[in-house]
């Protein structure tokens, strides 16, 4: 009787990396004597990170493809004060940060490289991944009052039902931005994604959340576009969290390199408050004691 084959999942090659430095160190040299444990590769699903005491982080999602995520979180960092850093949490095959640095500081052993624009250092990956859950643990900061964008690249629900250091840096994030475009889509996606952050009118999410909608103005949105969305939507557009971001046909086309952001474009993301309070001790209790 034939026994099926079992089906594999292939190795991310951050798995691969660590396994050859495990073999590098000579951990498997010498099988080991009777009694003594195996000595195992840690998965990056066992990894966890815990923002250090006084960082802040702000998590921007796009709610879909091409909304000008990245453009928006580097914007940000831009009009933020010394410290501040952009991880670009995606694999390197969709990043938009990949040209915005105008130094190159190099590869970090981390699996993280760093570059800088202006007063803003950015870390992005250069690997391939499958999955969130292959993203490296982020770089310890060693700055006092460190304010940390992360730029999510993944969907939202994916993400989110995803269980590993950046799902769990998103859920305890002090501000969460959602990027999407003034298009019948790209407002039935925001309204998805406020789902699936659990958004509701009485919750306390709500403050944390502001919705940037790359496109004209709102009073001159192509008809349907505002009703494409649910209840979440229309709470948000009724508040004081929505900005409004003008679409650059030039910076549309050629995407994010070391030419200056429009002013435009900077302008609306310095009406994006961040709260100066940092959620750190209670993220850090609420991840350890659920």
């Amino acid at each position: 009787m034939s026994t099926a084959t079992p089906v594999r999942r292939p190795h991310s090659l951050e798995e691969l990396k660590r396994a050859w430095q495990a073999l590098d160190e000579g951990h498997f040299r010498n099988p080991p004597r009777s009694g003594q444990p195996q000595v195992s590769v840690p998965n990056s699903r066992d990894i966890e990170w815990v923002p250090a005491t006084g960082e802040r982080t702000v998590a921007v999602f796009g709610c879909g493809g091409s909304v000008g995520a990245s453009t928006l979180a580097l914007a940000m960092a831009l009009n933020a004060p010394n410290p501040v850093r952009v991880l670009e949490c995606c694999s390197a095959t969709t990043s938009g940060l990949a040209s915005a640095a105008t130094a190159e500081l190099g590869l970090k052993a981390s699996g993280w490289r760093q570059g800088r624009r202006d007063h803003v250092l950015i870390e992005r990956t250069i690997d391939m991944f499958t999955g969130p859950s292959d993203i490296p643990a982020p770089i310890m900061t060693g700055e006092e009052h460190q304010l940390t964008i992360l730029d999510i690249g993944w969907e939202a629900s994916q993400l989110l039902g995803t269980d590993c250091w950046l799902a769990d840096a998103a859920r305890g994030a002090d501000h969460v931005v959602l990027v999407a475009a003034a298009t019948i889509p790209g407002v039935r996606r925001l309204e998805s994604v406020l789902a699936a952050l659990g958004h509701r009118q009485s919750d306390r999410l709500g403050d944390q959340i502001t919705v940037a909608v790359l496109g004209p103005r709102r009073k001159k949105w192509p008809k349907g576009v505002e009703q494409a969305g649910g209840a979440a939507v229309r709470h948000v557009l009724s508040g004081d969290r929505f900005v409004e971001v003008p679409l650059d046909r030039d910076l549309q086309i050629r995407g994010l390199d070391t030419r200056p952001i429009p002013t435009a474009v900077l302008t609306a993301a310095a009406r994006i408050s961040v709260p100066d309070t940092h959620s750190h001790e209670q993220y850090r209790s609420e991840r350890h004691h659920p």
